[in-house]
This record gives structure tokens, sequence and C-alpha cells, in this order.
């Protein structure tokens, strides 16, 4: 089961808390597209378009606070399972660099 946006986490080897913005964002890594199970900026200064960090559950050290889920959440989370099924040959899992 995926964090709902709006979690705070303490990602592997950091210090700084990360506020989870996005799940299952699709970027590009090295001249390919790829996906992440999450996207996230700095807590508690927000967005940054120049620090965005992309990481996926096993980054995740520690969850502070889990964000507001409901019924539409726990649905999202079916489908993106779905989709990560469909597409898992043609769109590859990133890797934390």
């Amino acid at each position: 089961m995926m964090l709902p946006i709006g979690s705070i986490v303490y990602l592997e080897d950091s210090s700084q808390k990360v506020m989870l913005l996005n799940v299952g964002p699709v970027v590009e890594q090295n001249g390919v597209e790829v996906y992440f199970d999450y996207s996230g900026a700095i807590y508690p200064a927000g967005l940054d378009p120049e620090q965005v960090y992309y990481f996926n559950q096993e980054d995740i050290a520690e969850v502070v606070f889990e964000g507001y889920q409901d019924e539409d959440s726990e649905r999202f989370n079916e489908l993106y399972e779905q989709w990560v099924e469909d597409n898992q040959d043609e769109i590859p899992r990133g890797e934390v660099e």
C-alpha cells in the first residue's frame, strides 16, 4: 500500500524531512522515461522546482506522519498498482542515484 500525498518521511541517510507530493511520477532519467513511487519536497519549506526528490518505497527510512486517506485514495492505490503491472515492460522503475 502506497503512502498518501502529504505524508512526511525521512529518507535513508538523511536528516531532512520530506513531504510526499506525488505518487507514481514519470520522469526522464539518463535519457530514459522511468517512474518512481514518489516525488517529494523538503518539509516545511515546500516545493522548490529546483529541489524535487524522486524516490521509491525502499528509500524511506521512517514515516513521521501519514497523510489523509479515504476511499478515493484506496481506489487510486488499486489503479496505480494495476498501472505498474500493465506498464512494467514499457516504463522501468527509476533508481535513486
